[in-house]
């Protein structure tokens, strides 16, 4: 008993070491000098701290790692994922951006913490997958597919379409549990399935009622920010109009993953974006395997693979009122605007 006890001291700490050093790392390693910034013209209220651009994308490291593993899936097995490297490229990018978020200013406590909670979930969420899916998970894949297999395709998919506009926590892990009880297993590898993703799906679910207690704590984050325009302003029901004077439009507008495509609208309308939330930077995504040059208005911090994928993911960081450019630049059929990460 005390030799398993031991061991059972020595996992934990081996646990709490595996999530401490990369918060440790990014907390005292990966600083940035603050710089001068320019003050908002148009937007003077609730405007939201311009640091945040380059804080949110972590968060979205985890969305992207499940479009991967729902890729992987289509085409393979839960063992196929490179989960490793998912960790590192959540860590690695929390680092580089963290860097870049300190010369705009404090991101504020919640953003820290709230990337170093997620980050350390997703870490021992990929590790775990990882032990299992590689040893015993690889075995029973062996045997022919199972309808449970294809449940849990279809429950990546659907979560990783999910997460793009809705909090993980927030996610009904057990309908999911009902449709993998309810489908015939075949051989030894349906069963296999079953517990295994009941087990997972079920402690998820667990997991997500103390996160959204802990968030319900925070209270919740606006949904909408406000946007100052020049030029024409398309008519959309996602568009409120505020005020116009000369040639500004002050408009309030959805957040998250809703704003990508109104921003694109708004570019295809003619307009051109002077501030958003008060602020005149922000972080672009796109998705291409073309050389990207950065210019005077906008400028590349990183170039990432991305999992499951054969494109790579550049992040841009742009000046607001260079967006419609960034959006000129595309190449269709070549590049893709993936996402643009607000505050």
């Amino acid at each position: 008993m005390k030799r398993f006890l031991k061991w059972v001291g020595l996992a934990l700490l081996g646990l709490i070491l595996i999530i401490a050093l990369p918060i440790l790392w990014v907390e005292t390693l990966c600083r940035g000098t603050a710089l001068p910034q320019a003050q908002a013209q148009f937007i003077t209220q609730d405007t939201r701290p311009e640091a945040r651009t380059y804080m949110v994308y972590p968060e979205w490291h985890i969305v992207y790692a499940y479009e991967g593993y729902a890729a992987a899936l289509k085409t393979g097995h839960p063992h196929d994922f490179p989960y490793v490297k998912a960790i590192t490229g959540f860590w690695s990018s929390a680092c580089a951006l963290t860097k870049k978020a300190d010369e705009l200013g404090d991101a504020g406590f919640n953003s820290k913490a709230t990337i170093y909670t997620i980050g350390a979930s997703f870490t021992l969420e990929m590790l775990f997958k990882a032990a299992y899916e590689e040893t015993i998970g690889r075995l029973f894949a062996l045997a022919a597919p199972s309808p449970q297999d294809g449940v849990e395709a279809d429950m990546a998919q659907d979560y990783a379409t999910f997460l793009q506009q809705t909090p993980w926590y927030k996610y009904d892990f057990p309908t999911w549990s009902d449709t993998l009880w309810q489908a015939e297993p075949v051989g030894l590898r349906g069963w296999e399935r079953r517990l295994a993703l009941s087990l997972e799906w079920g402690a998820k679910t667990q997991y997500a009622k103390l996160i959204a207690s802990a968030a319900a704590g925070l209270g919740a984050d606006e949904l909408t920010m406000q946007v100052a325009l020049r030029g024409p302003v398309p008519d959309l029901p996602e568009i409120e109009i505020l005020s116009q004077s000369d040639d500004i439009t002050i408009a309030e507008v959805p957040r998250y993953r809703i704003f990508t495509t109104l921003a694109q609208q708004i570019a295809q309308a003619g307009g051109q974006f002077v501030e958003i939330a008060g602020n005149d930077d922000i972080l672009v995504s796109i998705l291409t395997n073309r050389a990207w040059q950065s210019n005077a208005d906008s400028k590349v911090i990183s170039r990432l693979p991305r999992i499951g994928f054969e494109e790579d993911r550049i992040l841009l960081a742009t000046k607001v009122s260079a967006l419609h450019l960034v959006f000129e630049n595309l190449t269709p059929g070549t590049d893709q605007l993936e996402h643009i990460y607000d505050y």
